[in-house]
């Protein structure tokens, strides 16, 4: 059978469609997709799809496929319940903005950015752990100086961040990026603060750890704030009677030649939420007790204008991309091995 464009007499649509890059598929390899029952419906889903040439793409789409009709089949979903779950996936869609992204909070509240980072980012003892990115971050943080202010006092609780940079030897990282972002004292990320007068930045930055692989900033105590609950993710959560807390955090990324990035959080002792985190990204290894400093000396000499702050001392061990490799398989063939016992 010839390809679609070889046939006579079609029309101009089928053509322009062509033209706009649809695969001008050969019919004669496509399976009988007539009389579809719930039985063969699934299987000849997957055929009709398995001519995606990237092969790891081939896989992923015939397992979801599989999940997705096995759901359906679990739940006896009905026309209704498909209706209004497509209806909140377009409303999740139209809420994105350059600034806000509900896709990524909905990943988020199922603990899928949380499954899909702790499988993929597996770190040995004495590596940083890492967690969940968030919907906050932006691209084009504000440069500050080792030792800088990503946040003005008057944004909340003085607070001075401050370690080292190792590798899983102890030796220094020089010149590794970081980038953080927090809360102000109103549980408010800039993002959410855009006004008439636009977007400005306020409580985030980057930085580089000097040659001893030093870094050092000023910011602020974060505090517990909502996830964005007014959006169809929001309602969702209601729905569910589940609570959109987060505790406070400092979010932190790493980024240096040779070296796998990584993208973690600072949490903090006492937090009311620490335990029931909306997000699921709270990992003991990273709760921090930042002590009272109430030496006005040593405020004026980290360049705070009050008299007293918090100071967080923590060094961050990252590990080389060789070593997130093995670290990868490693993790693969447990889960492997544990899928097959299972089984």
């Amino acid at each position: 059978m010839p390809k679609v464009s070889d046939v006579p007499h079609l029309g101009k649509a089928i053509m322009e469609a062509i033209e706009r890059g649809a695969p001008d598929v050969d019919l004669a390899t496509l399976p009988n997709l007539t009389d579809m029952s719930a039985d063969k419906l699934t299987e000849n889903v997957i055929a009709v799809n398995a001519g995606t040439p990237n092969p790891r793409q081939k896989f992923v789409l015939a397992a979801l496929v599989r999940h997705m009709h096995a759901f359906v089949k679990e739940v006896g979903l009905t026309p209704e319940e498909w209706m209004h779950g497509l209806e909140f996936l377009t409303k999740t869609g139209q809420m994105c903005t350059d600034i806000r992204q509900e896709f990524i909070l909905l990943s988020d509240i199922f603990g899928v950015s949380a499954l899909v980072d702790t499988l993929n980012h597996p770190k040995p003892e004495g590596a940083t752990e890492a967690t969940i990115l968030g919907p906050f971050f932006v691209e084009d943080a504000r440069e500050v100086p080792n030792g800088g202010e990503i946040a003005g006092e008057e944004s909340g609780q003085p607070m001075l961040v401050k370690g080292r940079i190792l590798d899983m030897a102890g030796n220094p990282i020089p010149n590794c990026l970081i980038e953080t972002w927090e809360t102000d004292e109103d549980g408010y990320y800039d993002t959410q603060r855009s006004g008439e007068s636009g977007y400005v930045q306020d409580c985030r930055g980057r930085l580089y750890s000097d040659a001893d692989g030093n870094y050092a900033f000023r910011c602020v105590m974060p505090v517990p704030y909502p996830i964005p609950n007014d959006g169809p993710v929001g309602q969702l959560l209601r729905g569910m009677n589940r609570h959109v807390f987060r505790p406070a955090h400092l979010h932190m990324m790493f980024i240096a030649d040779g070296f796998e990035k990584l993208v973690t959080a600072l949490y903090f002792k006492g937090d009311i939420f620490l335990s029931s985190d909306a997000v699921f990204g709270v990992k003991s290894s990273l709760v921090e007790d930042p002590k009272m400093v109430t030496d006005a000396a040593e405020a004026r000499k980290a360049g705070f204008k009050k008299d007293q702050f918090l100071l967080c001392a923590r060094d961050f061990v990252l590990i080389t991309t060789e070593q997130a490799a093995e670290e990868l398989v490693k993790a693969k063939a447990k889960a492997a091995e544990e899928a097959k016992a299972k089984a």
